[in-house]
């Protein structure tokens, strides 16, 4: 039997590209790791200035003033306010719950976020969606503590909300 190694493809969704699960991911299985280039917040105003777009989801925030510019297929994974998968490390995609052939793998990108200007209107149509995505602090304080115990927030973040 043949042994598959990738466990997504990249599939049109009602927001534009999206990443889905080629074969039956189990909970806390790694899917992904994000690579870029490391790269500061100027260069990300110089980049959205450039193309005269708000582009933030192309940037992962792994520390204060410190970005990936992530390469596909990391950057194509939408956001949810109700995830299946988390970022845990700052850089590894895993499942937070078991994911199905054929689901699309979504984290929710408020994990990765403490900016204070940083906000993004969502489209993930979940029946807890809260319309806005907005930095982790301004998370609802039950959802910020599942993501906590889960291991599934940035550790730059996380960091400033240990007891």
């Amino acid at each position: 039997m043949r042994k598959i190694t990738q466990k997504y493809y990249i599939a049109g969704t009602d927001v534009g590209v999206g990443v889905f699960a080629k074969i039956p991911i189990k909970k806390n299985e790694v899917i992904l790791k994000f690579k870029g280039r490391k790269i500061n917040s100027e260069f990300t105003e110089k980049r959205n200035k450039k193309v005269k777009k708000y582009r933030w989801g192309d940037f992962l925030q792994i520390g204060n003033n410190k970005y990936i510019n992530i390469e596909k297929p990391g950057v194509l994974v939408n956001h949810s306010c109700n995830p299946n998968a988390g970022i845990k490390n700052d850089k590894i995609l895993i499942a937070i719950k078991n994911i199905y052939i054929d689901e699309e793998i979504r984290y929710d990108y408020s994990t990765t976020m403490d900016e204070d200007d940083w906000t993004m209107k969502c489209r993930c149509h979940q029946k807890n969606c809260r319309k806005i995505i907005k930095d982790f602090k301004y998370l609802p304080k039950t959802a910020r503590e599942k993501y906590l115990k889960l291991g599934i927030v940035q550790n730059f973040i996380a960091r400033k909300f240990e007891k």
